[in-house]
């Protein structure tokens, strides 16, 4: 690829758009995540008696937080992955097509 087909692709809109789209979500996203996992251990740290509540037999609430963490994790990856093919692939493609259509 020729440095006049990127700077074409960097001044396109759509592309614009999609950086700063993709960006901001991503780094919501890893905020979002950051605080759930630092969290926990933050609770564990200094609130241990909040985590060692039994709420029934040996389970306590340390236990579900800290399973409750992984389909979170999981949840969040699949908003992404729901906005990327639904937005994201859009702009990719309608970029690749004015590419396309610039360059002949």
């Amino acid at each position: 690829m020729d440095v006049s087909t990127l700077r074409r692709i960097e001044a396109d809109p759509n592309y614009q758009k999609l950086i700063s789209e993709r960006k901001w979500f991503g780094w919501t996203l890893a905020i979002v995540t950051l605080v759930i996992y630092y969290g926990f251990i933050a609770i564990v740290a200094f609130a241990p008696e909040v985590i060692s509540t039994k709420v029934g037999g040996d389970i306590t609430i340390g236990i579900i937080l800290g399973v409750a963490i992984i389909p979170v994790s999981i949840l969040l990856t699949g908003i992404y992955v729901v906005r990327a093919n639904a937005e994201y692939d859009d702009l990719t493609n309608a970029i690749v097509s004015a590419s396309k259509r610039r360059g002949k």
